[in-house]
């Protein structure tokens, strides 16, 4: 009886650790079937939030970026006016048509978006578009519009991660929770690094959470962007 107790305890020993690789084996595959599947996820959109030095670390980016590209939104903390100025001469130096946002506008690819200073931007996605709402609200960390704002917005509407965000240069730590929530969802993730950054606060903040999965200088930040579109690694 103790003979066939052991070697029975040895066969159950035996299917239990088959079990477990078999598990393990089936866990592998799925963790790379879903990486795989991430690599050829489409972006369908491009989000940007800077604060402090901004205006200048956009004026680098976005004449950088050539078509063809998914539709750019950009969250700069600027004061009320200032950002259709801001807009127009962007417009003039991009090849991507550069406007300032307005409430309704149906986002288009090549087309870059900047939220008006004073008013949040979010977007409401629907079965064959996308509109920009633009609201008031009240103000987040001190801001509107707020980078949180719309990445929180593109978090909820974009489960499969086919949306890119990208953190560049601001005081404080603004678009850190939403850039959680994008990456969460699958979101691929940009940040600007401490060396070309004029205040390191919102990169670093969202580096230090977890929420940037990579860090690039002001100049490589177009070509990280346009590489990742094209389904490149970053």
């Amino acid at each position: 009886m103790a003979l066939m107790n052991e070697s029975e305890n040895g066969k159950a020993k035996t299917n239990s650790a088959e079990k477990l690789l078999s598990m393990a084996e089936e866990a592998a595959a799925m963790i790379a079937a879903t990486k795989a599947a991430m690599k050829k996820r489409k972006i369908e959109l491009i989000a940007i939030g800077a604060s402090t030095g901004g205006t200048e670390a956009l004026s680098k980016v976005l004449p950088s970026l050539r078509q063809p590209l998914p539709p750019v939104l950009v969250v700069q903390h600027i004061p009320e006016g200032f950002s259709k100025l801001f807009a127009e001469r962007m417009n003039k130096e991009c090849e991507l048509r550069v406007k300032e946002a307005e409430d309704g506008d149906i986002i288009k690819p090549n087309c870059v978006y900047i939220a008006p200073g004073g008013l949040h931007m979010s977007l409401i996605k629907r079965p064959d578009s996308v509109q920009i709402n633009c609201h008031m609200g009240p103000k987040l960390h001190g801001c509107r519009p707020a980078v949180d704002v719309l990445f929180d917005s593109i978090a909820k509407q974009f489960k499969d991660g086919s949306a890119l965000a990208v953190i560049l240069t601001g005081i404080g730590h603004d678009g850190t929770r939403g850039m959680l929530a994008m990456k969460a969802q699958g979101s691929p993730t940009i940040g600007q690094d401490e060396a070309t950054s004029v205040v390191y606060g919102m990169p670093k903040s969202a580096f230090d959470a977890g929420a940037v999965d990579k860090q690039f200088p002001l100049n490589m930040i177009a070509a990280a962007i346009m590489n990742k579109v094209k389904g490149s690694e970053i």
